[in-house]
C-alpha cells in the first residue's frame, strides 16, 4: 500500500502543474484589461481601441479601459506597456511610428522587438497625394518631371519631421530620383490648412476628409498610396502605376508586453480577430476608409519587420534624425 503512495502523489503533482500551466490562458482575463493608446483622444488609434475594447468587454465580461498616454512620438505610452508585467492585462495600440522610431531616435527606453509581443494586425488605410490647383502637375509623372526641372523648389508639407506623411514624401522623392522641399507642420491639421491656402503645393493626406475639397475643386487628387485604387476616389490611379513598388499605408495593430505567454497572445489574437471579422466592424472601418486585416501573430511580426527595414532605408538615405 505504501509503495503506491509515491506514484499517486507524483501523478497528482504533475496533474496540478499541468493545470496550473494552463490556468492563465484558460481563465484570462479575470480582471480589468487596459488598452494604452500612445496618442491623444479622437484619432484612428483611439477610435479603434474603443471599438475593440467595447466588443472585448461584451465577450469577456470584464472591463476594458482605454487610456490615452500621448507624447514623445508614441514613446511615452509604449514605455508604459514595455515595462508592465507580461500577463496580458496591458495592451498597446501600435502603428507606423513603432517601426520608424528605432531608426529616427538614437535612444529608446525599450527594445521594440524584445519588449513588445505583437498580437494582431488590426487595419490599414491608404492615403492620397493631394495637390493645390496652383501646382502645374496633374499626375505623379508630371510632378516628378516638375521636381527634376526645379530641384528643392517644389514644396510639400507633412504633419512633422519623421511622421508618415514626411517619410512618404521622402520615399516618393527617392524613388523618383528628385529633390523636393519638405515643409513640416505641427500636425496634419495645420499642414492641410497650409495646402488649402496654397502655402505648399502638395501633401499626402487622408482620402475621406479630402473628398469634399476634391469635389469643390479646392484640391486635386493625383494618386493613392495603396496597392489598388480607392472606391471613394474613382478614376484616381495609384502612385505605383508610375513608381512600381511604391506602397504606403497608415496601419494599426495591437501588442502586449514581451514575454507574455504564447497562450494569452493566441487568445487575444483570436478574440480580437473575431471582432474584426464581424460585419459591423468591417462596415465601420470602411466608413473610415480603412480595411480590416487580422491574421496570425507571426504574420503581423513579418509585416512589422518588413516595415522597419523599408523605412530604415528611407530614413538613413534622407539623413533624418529626431534627437
Amino acid at each position: 500500500m505504501h509503495e503506491m503512495r509515491f506514484p499517486l502523489r507524483l501523478a497528482g503533482a504533475v496533474l496540478m502543474l499541468s493545470l496550473a500551466g494552463n490556468t492563465p490562458a484558460q481563465h484570462y482575463p479575470v480582471k480589468a484589461v487596459r488598452i494604452v493608446v500612445p496618442f491623444a483622444p479622437g484619432g484612428p488609434n483611439d477610435i479603434l481601441a474603443r471599438v475593440i475594447g467595447q466588443k472585448l468587454n461584451e465577450s469577456w465580461g470584464q472591463p476594458v479601459i482605454v487610456e490615452n498616454r500621448p507624447g514623445g512620438g508614441t514613446v511615452i505610452g509604449t514605455d508604459i506597456v514595455a515595462k508592465s508585467p507580461p500577463d496580458g492585462y496591458n495592451l498597446l495600440m501600435v502603428s507606423a511610428s513603432h517601426t520608424t522610431n528605432p531608426t529616427l531616435l538614437k535612444k529608446l527606453p525599450f527594445d521594440t522587438l524584445h519588449d513588445l509581443a505583437l498580437v494582431i494586425y488590426v487595419a490599414n488605410s491608404a492615403n492620397v497625394l493631394l495637390a493645390h490647383p496652383s501646382l502645374p502637375a496633374r499626375s505623379v509623372k508630371e510632378l516628378i518631371a516638375l521636381a527634376k526641372a526645379r530641384p528643392d523648389q517644389v514644396a510639400y508639407g507633412s504633419g512633422g519631421p519623421g511622421t508618415s506623411t514626411h517619410l512618404s514624401g521622402e520615399l516618393l522623392a527617392q524613388m523618383g530620383g528628385v529633390k523636393m522641399l519638405h515643409v513640416p507642420y505641427k500636425g496634419a491639421g495645420p499642414a492641410n490648412i497650409a495646402l488649402l491656402s496654397g502655402q505648399i503645393t502638395w501633401i499626402f493626406g487622408n482620402a475621406l476628409s479630402a473628398v469634399p475639397h476634391i469635389k469643390s475643386g479646392r484640391l486635386r487628387a493625383l494618386a493613392v498610396t495603396g496597392r489598388d485604387p480607392m472606391p471613394v476616389l474613382p478614376g484616381v490611379p495609384t502612385v505605383a502605376a508610375t513608381l512600381p513598388g511604391f506602397e504606403v499605408y497608415s496601419w494599426y495593430g495591437v501588442a502586449v508586453r514581451g514575454g507574455t505567454s504564447r497562450e494569452i497572445v493566441v487568445k487575444l489574437n483570436q478574440d480580437i480577430g473575431r471582432v474584426l471579422e464581424s460585419s459591423e466592424m468591417r462596415q465601420r472601418l470602411a466608413a473610415e476608409g480603412a480595411d480590416a486585416k487580422g491574421g496570425s501573430p507571426e504574420e503581423f511580426v513579418a509585416y512589422f519587420r518588413a516595415e522597419m527595414e523599408k523605412w530604415a532605408k528611407v530614413i538613413k538615405a534622407a539623413g533624418i534624425r529626431l534627437d
